[in-house]
């Protein structure tokens, strides 16, 4: 972490995206982050706010816009943190989609477009689009939207059940606490923090990286803690 950079993120008012802001603002080579919203939200030092309207037409087009602008100030990357999780139950497959795939397929091509080599992007354990669970087909559809824009770096988050989310009932962590491997426990703060870690560590490392629970709690330890 000798230059500094700037990260662009995209579901950063939600549960894990909030997590990751807070691990960022945290790092001081961290210059800015720039927070893509459909409403505005308050003002914090290193935090920059654009609102855009995520389901227009030319959506991809002012995420190259922004993009380019924050590049030109640095490095920078890009990171999706959007997701639905236990919500998903009342969305039907097609507004999943419409979110998942469509809206973050948009912003990730407006940046691969400006030149953004490096993609963080949250989704789900257990993600394939050959899934006949709903949930975790529209993930495998969204890993492959992204996947297939070609980013030099794209790291894809599968985190199991996520504690300390006000989204996940209790009772579910303490399931995940009987759950082995990727399908358990993760806490919130870690998950963020190994988004972070992916950013300020692994920025010029070229490939795609898919990081389960363990690989989250082994990366999120490689950042060394600094007072936020």
């Amino acid at each position: 972490m000798n230059e500094n950079f700037a990260a662009i993120i995209l579901g950063g008012t939600g549960q894990v995206g909030g997590a990751a802001v807070a691990e960022l603002l945290a790092i001081p080579e961290c210059r800015e982050v720039v927070m893509v919203t459909r409403k505005a939200v308050a003002a914090r030092a290193r935090v920059r706010n654009v609102v855009l309207d995520t389901g227009a037409a030319d959506f991809a087009t002012r995420s190259a816009s922004l993009a380019r602008e924050v590049l030109s100030q640095g490095p920078a990357s890009a990171v999706s943190c959007v997701g639905v999780g236990a919500g998903s139950a009342r969305w039907s497959e097609e507004e999943l989609q419409r979110l998942e795939v469509g809206v973050v397929g948009a912003f990730a091509r407006g940046c691969h477009d400006a030149g953004i080599a490096q993609f963080c992007l949250l989704s789900a354990v257990g993600s394939t689009a050959r899934s006949r669970i709903r949930y975790a087909r529209v993930m495998g559809m969204k890993e492959d939207t992204v996947r297939s824009i070609g980013f030099a770096r794209l790291a894809i988050f599968r985190p199991g059940i996520i504690v300390g989310n006000a989204h996940t009932p209790a009772w579910t962590g303490w399931l995940g606490k009987l759950v082995p491997g990727p399908y358990g426990n993760i806490d919130q703060q870690i998950l963020g923090r190994s988004i972070a870690a992916e950013i300020a560590l692994h920025n010029r490392d070229a490939g795609e990286a898919i990081r389960e629970n363990a690989a989250m709690k082994k990366i999120a330890a490689q950042l060394p803690r600094v007072a936020a």
